[in-house]
């Protein structure tokens, strides 16, 4: 009888640990994972510098090319990244539709396979950054691709979406909030 309790008792850690676990993936996986906060918001942009992606003929960019009265929308963006073909289209219609300014931001990509993926899907982007590291991203708090930001006219970070730009998301979520970022 004594050493069907000690076996019960030997139990009760690994129940309540199973409990535990459980009531924190709930609560991970019950929202929406496009809905990532970000410690940013509201803050102005981190100071860093990105090069020019060599064989593409724009300018790289840095936290002095925000703040000048123009919101801007950041992509971040990779030639290796699936999801950000299908996002290509949606960035480049809505470039042809509007005149938004749209910084490309290629994380941890490669030269040839960021300028190859552009002459492949055409260019939408204002200006091109090449962040070989990914140090910059993890300035911007940037938990994977795609990731798109806008910086309102200060050059605070108001907007922050994970993952892939629909026509949806664009009309629902990000030209309301670029309309705001405007209005600031």
């Amino acid at each position: 009888m004594k050493s069907l309790s000690i076996r019960w008792s030997a139990l009760i850690p690994a129940a309540f640990f199973l409990i535990v676990a459980g009531l924190f993936l709930a609560a991970v996986f019950r929202g929406d994972g496009t809905l990532v906060p970000s410690p940013l918001i509201g803050r102005a942009v981190p100071v860093f510098s990105l090069p020019a992606i060599e064989g593409v003929s724009l300018s790289g960019f840095a936290d002095t090319d925000f703040g000048k009265g123009v919101p801007v929308i950041v992509n971040v963006w990779a030639s290796w990244c699936v999801p950000c073909r299908d996002e290509h289209a949606v960035l480049s219609a809505l470039k042809t539709k509007t005149d938004v300014v749209i910084f490309g931001l290629n994380y941890k990509d490669t030269s040839e396979g960021a300028s190859q993926f552009l002459s492949e899907l055409g260019n939408p982007f204002t200006r091109l950054g090449a962040d070989a590291s990914g140090r910059v991203g993890i300035d911007w708090g940037v938990y994977g691709v795609p990731e798109t930001y806008i910086v309102d006219g200060k050059g605070r970070i108001v907007y922050k979406h994970v993952g892939p730009l629909t026509m949806q998301i664009v009309d629902d979520e990000l030209l309301p909030a670029l309309r705001a970022a405007s209005a600031l």
